[in-house]
């Protein structure tokens, strides 16, 4: 007869596999009733200790453990915020080895979410990745299988489709997706993303041309840091808090807050397994290495529904969504009369799970996670492919790939740098 778990840690690694047959922890085993144990906190390791990595030591009911950067001087900046005897490292995979570590939170540049959420998952770790959630659309299937073929729990690191004010909308996206379930606007839906409708683009994140060679600091292990991308001269602005300006490390604005915007769309719009057919996109010539700004992008799915980014900010007084019957604006005003009485006769979306220790000790998937945080990366990486080629693609949802178009499809899996793979 097989040996009963002896801890709350080896109770949820022996389980993971067997989910489907058993997905709820009872209390008992998670330290009795009534109480938490200090033992039932669960372990975090952080990669990435840079301004957003040491932002997110403290999350309830975990405790750090061990951290890792491949400059010497964010582990010494984030050695003070924590508690003593945590382990530090300069090599995620000798991180992964440590067996103490639940969950693995990734705050790392886009570059390397892929790599290292397959690595986790893998080594049998639960993944807290930040957004977007991968550099390409072939890495993301990759975190999926991957993450499913371990039982692993996932979470995305966006929260505006279950919690806070969403932007200029004044109200969380609940209200917003009830609105939308019960059809008073119509079918299908057109949503604009731009700075009339409360979103800022970040067009600050653009990369320089002509970078002046520089020598890598002593204390960066640069060619770590590189990682899958490809090698070119250190410089400071490539690195740190300026590498968003770059096709390598990530994609500017569009990266940067793309998920954070769209990711929501797509829960309200009820897509969450799905992708648009067709980006089309207005924009100068990008630089082949630094990511520049854009006009807009207009997303169409196979229904009608379009999404539409709005980088110039030239349309003034448009709605945030409009339908055939009717339009909402920011602060959730509309042209419907008696909106909030009419919506009261409605219910409200199915409850999500939105505590990821909550997801991890049960075993039950978070409200944002590979599955939907992939499609929501999908239309950030589509407009990406797109604006780096300065042409309009159709795509294929079902595929995963573009239709007719070999220059797009190669950037859905390009070659990562020796000795890296995913």
């Amino acid at each position: 007869m097989p040996k009963e778990p002896t801890s709350r840690r080896d109770f949820i690694k022996k389980t993971a596999v067997g989910v489907a047959a058993f997905t709820i922890v009872p209390r008992y085993v998670l330290g009795g009733t009534g109480f938490i144990a200090p033992s039932d906190k669960l372990t975090k390791a952080v990669i990435g200790v840079g301004s957003m990595g040491r932002g997110h030591f403290e999350y309830e009911g975990t405790q750090v453990v061990a951290i890792c950067d491949v400059d010497k001087r964010h582990i010494a900046q984030a050695l003070p915020s924590l508690d003593k005897g945590v382990k530090t490292f300069s090599d995620y995979r000798e991180l992964l080895k440590l067996p103490e570590v639940d969950i693995v939170h990734i705050a790392t540049p886009p570059h390397w979410h892929g790599i290292m959420s397959v690595d986790a998952a893998n080594a049998g770790k639960d993944v807290w990745c930040e957004k977007p959630m991968t550099h390409t659309i072939g890495e993301g299937k990759r975190v999926m299988e991957a993450v499913q073929q371990h039982g692993r729990m996932f979470r995305l690191n966006t929260w505006f489709r279950f919690k806070d004010t969403f932007y200029g909308m004044g109200t969380t996206v609940k209200p917003i997706k009830k609105l939308v379930d019960s059809g008073m606007l119509g079918w299908p839906l057109k949503v604009t993303v731009g700075k009339h409708t409360g979103y800022d683009w970040k067009f600050y994140w653009v990369g320089k041309d002509n970078l002046p060679v520089e020598p890598v600091p002593a204390e960066l292990d640069y060619d770590m840091w590189l990682g899958p991308a490809p090698f070119k001269p250190y410089s400071t602005h490539r690195v740190h808090q300026t590498f968003r300006g770059y096709w390598d490390y990530d994609g500017g604005g569009l990266a940067d807050m793309g998920q954070h915007y769209i990711d929501p769309i797509q829960y309200f719009l009820g897509k969450d397994n799905n992708s648009p057919v067709s980006v089309e996109i207005d924009a100068p010539q990008q630089h082949s290495d630094a990511v520049g700004t854009w006009r807009r992008i207009t997303y169409t799915y196979a229904d009608g529904c379009q999404i539409v980014l709005d980088g110039e900010g030239k349309d003034t007084n448009v709605p945030y969504i409009e339908g055939p019957k009717g339009k909402l604006y920011p602060g959730f005003k509309s042209d419907i009369p008696d909106l909030q009485r009419k919506l009261a006769a409605f219910p409200d979306p199915e409850p999500q799970i939105t505590s990821f220790t909550e997801s991890v000790k049960t075993r039950q998937k978070f409200a944002l996670n590979e599955e939907n945080g992939h499609r929501s990366c999908n239309i950030v990486n589509i407009g990406l492919v797109a604006l780096r080629l300065g042409r309009s693609l159709k795509f294929d949802p079902v595929k995963q790939e573009f239709i007719d178009d070999e220059g797009a499809n190669k950037l859905l899996n390009p070659v990562m740098r020796a000795p890296y793979t995913i």
